[in-house]
């Protein structure tokens, strides 16, 4: 007897055991998957997931931003952070958050009242500004491209399609730089990249440094004013001993004239 009262006890446990199992998988089964989706600081952007009649828009610990009531009537000032940058389409349906920045990022929930449907969205906004390339040392012909790092940048060289180089950080309070060293004698257009999951930025350098560089051209333009200069120097100074070869002939030449001259007085004397 005590056995079968230790074994229907032992049966009860396993019972119990799996109820809770079952239990505890329905309601996780139950939690909304979180989707990820993904904006542009400054852009919009709409959550995929429709409230025609009755519902609410959910922001983290904030609670409700927005309410839709029945009769297509929408409430999207709940939140002061979000005044007029929330808005509702009563004819797609979609909540739609304009003007992002970076602090709207976080777990937006939708929450279909009409069709009991809940959805978790995952927001995470992305900044990206464009990158500026600069001569670092004009003899060497070597630039550098720098830009303000964020969330996921990175940034690279290109030469043509080739990538040359790329560098990332994950500290956001620091300025990205990539140097390179031109190659004067390829014309191939070389083009700084900073990108994002979302977004890109190019900046171009269309020809050797040595065109885009005002100090060489500069010290290009005194070169050839000085060749000018000193070839000028050399046609008056050649001018001047052209000049000064023909008053010498014409001198000599005028002696010996004088001096044939004199000769036949003095033989006609004779």
């Amino acid at each position: 007897m005590l056995f079968s009262q230790r074994k229907k006890l032992r049966g009860t446990s396993w019972n119990e055991l799996l109820y809770l199992f079952v239990l505890c998988s329905a309601q996780h089964s139950a939690q909304p998957e979180t989707r990820q989706v993904k904006g542009i600081v400054g852009k919009s952007l709409s959550f995929p997931e429709k409230v025609l009649k009755s519902g609410t828009l959910l922001y983290e610990d904030l609670g409700n931003i927005a309410q839709v009531h029945p009769g297509k009537q929408c409430n999207t000032n709940l939140e002061k952070r979000f005044e007029n940058r929330l808005h509702w389409n009563n004819v797609t349906g979609f909540f739609t958050l304009s003007d992002l920045q970076i602090d709207d990022s976080g777990i937006y929930t939708v929450d279909n009242a009409d069709e009991e449907m809940t959805d978790a969205f995952q927001l995470t906004v992305y900044f990206l500004s464009k990158p500026q390339v600069t001569v670092h040392d004009s003899s060497s012909c070597s630039v550098v491209c720098s830009v303000e790092n964020g969330r996921d940048v990175t940034l690279s060289w290109y030469r043509g399609e080739e990538k040359l180089n790329q560098t990332s950080s994950p500290d956001l309070n620091i300025t990205l730089s990539l140097p390179l060293k031109v190659d004067e004698q390829n014309r191939e257009s070389y083009r700084c990249e900073a990108a994002n999951p979302v977004s890109k930025e190019t900046a171009v350098v269309p020809n050797p440094c040595i065109e885009s560089d005002p100090s060489k051209v500069a010290d290009g333009d005194e070169r050839t004013q000085g060749c000018l200069i000193i070839a000028v120097i050399c046609v008056l100074v050649a001018s001047g001993l052209v000049g000064l070869a023909i008053y010498l002939k014409k001198r000599r030449n005028g002696h010996s004239h004088a001096g044939g001259a004199k000769r036949y007085t003095r033989t006609g004397s004779a």
